[in-house]
């Protein structure tokens, strides 16, 4: 045991399950000379097995007491003392040849966050494997219909394919969580329906506004929108709710909203 209690403040949770551990970083599919990123390693419950399997490997730590744990018991790992909600993914991915595969057991609380700055840099990216509260897992692979579709699942997948690996359980963890995990993986490939003039910011605000009053209809809940640009929605789609709508017709609805010239 490494003696470092976690913070509950940075929403530690450190994997005590060796089995667990190797399980999730073999679902990377990198290959053993790609550049990996390991977010938030804490104690090294996966870092020990990444810097045996990766030769090129990075990992970014907030916790300043796990960097100094990390660098006495793995002093070969480069261990970086940063918030990766500020890391600068242009300079990292400028350090090496190729994408970068990026592994971790995310913080409850900023899970979110951390996915949208991997979106906003989607093309430095080949995957990532993250763990993360089983709930927001099934929002990031739910489908229109599905209760659980909304913001999430519209923005992920219009960026990424992305696949719930597996289910983990809080016994595994020290301390145990209040929820269940599981284990995502991400692959970065834009949707088709993306061109390269689509303005993805104005799209993200579509997507909220609409799922943001998911009870009404589109035509209510983007009225704000369609007022200040003097546009009406197309009949076809101003009566139904946001949630039957599929990544690629959010697309269609912001192009139809602020038209653009595609390349």
């Amino acid at each position: 045991m490494s003696g470092i209690q976690p913070n509950k403040r940075l929403g530690q949770h450190f994997l005590h399950d060796r089995n667990l551990q190797l399980k999730i970083v073999h679902a990377l599919r990198a290959d053993a000379g790609a550049r990996v990123v390991e977010i938030g390693p804490g104690t090294g419950a996966l870092t020990t097995h990444l810097a045996e399997r990766f030769e090129r490997f990075l990992a970014i730590e907030v916790d300043e007491r796990a960097v100094a744990y990390l660098d006495e018991t793995l002093p070969g790992v480069d261990v970086r003392h940063v918030d990766v909600l500020k890391v600068d993914w242009p300079a990292v991915a400028a350090e090496g040849a190729g994408p970068l595969h990026v592994i971790g057991n995310l913080p409850y609380n900023i899970t979110s966050p951390i996915v949208f700055d991997l979106l906003d840099h989607d093309a430095l990216f080949a995957e990532a494997v993250l763990m993360m509260q089983r709930e927001v897992a099934e929002r990031l692979v739910a489908g229109p219909g599905s209760k659980t579709y909304g913001i999430l699942s519209v923005l992920v997948q219009l960026q990424a394919d992305a696949e719930l690996l597996f289910n983990v359980s809080r016994n595994v963890f020290f301390p145990k969580p209040d929820v269940e995990s599981s284990v995502v993986r991400l692959t970065f490939r834009r949707h088709e329906a993306l061109a390269a003039g689509d303005e993805v910011s104005f799209l993200r605000t579509v997507v909220r506004t609409a799922f943001n009053q998911r009870r009404k209809t589109l035509r209510n809940s983007l009225r704000a929108l369609t007022s200040a640009r003097g546009v009406e929605l197309p009949e076809s789609v101003a009566g139904l709710r946001p949630e039957t709508l599929s990544p690629a017709d959010f697309v269609a609805l912001a192009r139809h909203l602020a038209p653009v010239i595609h390349e």
